[in-house]
């Protein structure tokens, strides 16, 4: 059952492209308004029915951690928007390449602002990385600069949220709540200047927009159910899904163009991602051996303790936590 919740979350998450465009003739700065303000009422019914909502008074008498949701709303709202623009302008693929190329931007930050030491097979898949970037650059005849701007941005999304330490469901109401004054303010100014599509393109066009609320907080549901069943390393893996459903979708439904250099940058960004991945499952099977050895020792040995934090340290996937909002 867990696993089937974690197929569902990222089935979700990478079938995602082919919501947005039915959403036109909204704009993309609508969408992402009427997604910001439908989430919250849909999140907070979700806690609502569990009941927890402990974690909110405490939130509020911690300014630091308040302030740190907000960059996180900020970013995040960012992400969104760019997410659909994208989307919704006939460019899923280098949308798609924001999320696999997201993992090797995490770790470069990881080293660039908290000093982190890196492997020297980590080192060659940033390496390639980047090689990646440039291949790709040529082939677009400018920066890949959507790819850039969602992996950026959900990289600092994920680094500022390690801070806030808070659960996938409770931070997504604390940044929609954030989200939701500024959202309905444009929405209402929208609606008053006569350019809102809401009321105007019919009941099925309104349920669509409200719609957004459920595509943000379902997805999240479904991994929330798979991540107390199924070990860290098998969601790790799962989380490639997304990107890869949709860069299917790009090539595959809505026909963009690949041309071979494009074809070549992709293959760097995934020898990237496979040297990532081996090396982080090696890293998970070298401590799970030193565990096994140390089992029946009284205390762990330093060396032990060691081996599991650098294990818990490797990058599993496409963001920091799975946990967090996606596209």
């Amino acid at each position: 059952m867990g696993l089937l919740n974690g197929f569902a979350a990222y089935g979700m998450w990478g079938l995602v492209p082919l919501f947005w465009p039915l959403l036109k003739p909204a704009g993309a700065v609508e969408i992402l308004a009427h997604r910001m303000v439908w989430s919250l009422f849909f999140v907070a019914a979700a806690l609502l029915v569990v009941r927890r909502w402990a974690w909110l008074g405490e939130l509020l008498r911690q300014p630091r951690r308040l302030a740190l949701v907000t960059v996180a709303a900020a970013v995040i709202t960012v992400n969104w928007g760019v997410y659909i623009w994208s989307v919704n302008s006939g460019h899923v693929v280098e949308a798609s390449l924001g999320y696999f190329i997201n993992p090797l931007v995490t770790i470069a930050m990881g080293v660039l602002l908290l000093k982190e030491r890196l492997r020297p097979v980590q080192w060659a898949a940033v390496g390639v990385g980047a090689a990646a970037v440039l291949v790709l650059t040529v082939g677009y005849g400018r920066p890949p600069w959507i790819s850039l701007c969602l992996a950026f941005s959900f990289a600092t999304y994920g680094l500022v949220k390690k801070k806030v330490n808070l659960g996938g469901v409770e931070s997504l109401a604390a940044e929609t709540a954030i989200q939701f004054l500024p959202a309905l303010g444009y929405l209402l100014w929208l609606s008053a200047q006569g350019d809102s599509t809401f009321a105007a393109e019919g009941a099925g066009h309104a349920a669509l927009l409200a719609a957004t609320g459920i595509v943000t907080a379902l997805p999240l549901v479904c991994f929330g159910a798979a991540a107390i069943r199924v070990p860290l390393s098998t969601l790790g893996l799962l989380q490639y899904l997304a990107p890869v459903f949709q860069f299917l979708l790009g090539v595959l439904y809505f026909k963009e163009a690949m041309p071979p250099e494009r074809w070549a940058g992709f293959a760097l960004v995934w020898l990237a991602l496979t040297l990532l991945t081996w090396d982080a499952l090696r890293t998970a099977r070298r401590a799970a051996r030193t565990l096994a050895a140390e089992r029946n020792r009284p205390t762990m040995t330093t060396d032990t303790v060691s081996a599991v934090r650098q294990a818990q340290s490797v990058p599993a996937g496409p963001e920091t936590d799975p946990l967090e909002a996606r596209p």
